[in-house]
């Protein structure tokens, strides 16, 4: 016999309610946990971009403050080697743990064919010169794919690639052609600040010819831009969209603007209006095309 004989049907039914709403509030905490863990992410991308550039400033630009302090000279010839590095990977950690969190392993096959493709790009521009005319890198960013593509390249496009792809997918939802052509824009659009900052600032790359945009040929942005379109092509074709769909897109804009501070920063810093200009009038095209983002997930949702 029960020693609790008050306890019925309408006690186990009461039961039932909070037990569903302890359930809910746990996958609510985690929920949370998980988003300050993404935020936490996409700052840290923002802070080594922000001390990269003050370091750039501060003694890039005046060679006068290292001459003065060897101590100095030495930890910024460190940081020369390795904050690049650390900053791809930095990057690509904070997009892969937003990924993982939000699509399990779906975004895999996407990663993937970016990188592949975009490795494919690149090894034929640093042996046969195109798509984006001859051109080498240094030994700045480590090892290198069959001794000309560092390793760490391909993880630049694919986490620059997809919050294109994403941006475009906001504003053209049903049309797969238009969002190829304006993703591709989106990603062009980076490179205008960061080939000058890269290549002429620093030397991290190595133009085979003496080009009009800061020693850069036009031919590069056909190369860019081609090789965009093939980057987006692939996120259609691999039908991206169905994932992409529960990614936070304010997250994504500010994750591109995290990869653009450093570029445009430095660029600035040096004087190359001209660099800053064009990356201004190309977002600007960008924004004129692709329009405002939406009040839902502007706010992650």
């Amino acid at each position: 016999m029960s020693r609790h004989p008050h306890i019925g049907i309408a006690g186990v039914a009461s039961v039932a309610p909070s037990t569903e709403k302890a359930k809910h509030l746990a996958q609510q905490l985690q929920s949370e946990r998980g988003q300050s863990t993404e935020r936490v992410g996409l700052a840290l991308v923002y802070v080594v971009s922000a001390l990269s550039l003050v370091g750039f400033v501060w003694f890039g630009l005046h060679p006068d403050r290292l001459a003065a302090a060897p101590s100095a000279a030495a930890v910024y010839g460190w940081m020369l080697l390795w904050a690049p590095r650390a900053q791809i990977l930095l990057a690509f950690g904070a997009l892969a743990l937003l990924l993982t969190r939000r699509t399990s392993a779906r975004w895999l096959p996407a990663f993937a064919a970016v990188y592949l493709l975009s490795l494919l790009s690149e090894l034929a521009g640093t042996t046969v010169g195109l798509p984006f005319g001859p051109y080498r890198y240094t030994d700045g960013l480590g090892a290198k794919w069959l001794g000309h593509v560092p390793v760490l390249i391909p993880l630049s496009w694919f986490f620059m690639a997809l919050p294109s792809y994403a941006i475009a997918r906001w504003r053209f939802p049903r049309s797969a052609a238009p969002r190829v052509v304006a993703g591709s824009l989106v990603l062009l659009s980076w490179d205008l600040a960061l080939d000058p900052a890269m290549s002429l600032v620093t030397r991290y790359w190595v133009w085979g010819v003496n080009g009009p945009y800061y020693g850069m040929p036009v031919f590069n942005l056909v190369g860019w831009y081609l090789t965009g379109l093939a980057l987006m092509t692939a996120l259609c074709a691999l039908r991206a969209d169905r994932w992409i769909a529960s990614l936070p897109l304010s997250w994504l804009v500010a994750f591109y603007g995290a990869n653009l501070l450093l570029p445009i920063g430095m660029s600035a810093a040096a004087g190359l209006s001209g660099a800053v200009a064009a990356t201004t009038a190309a977002m600007l095209l960008c924004w004129l095309l692709v329009g405002r983002l939406p009040t839902a997930e502007a706010r992650g949702q």
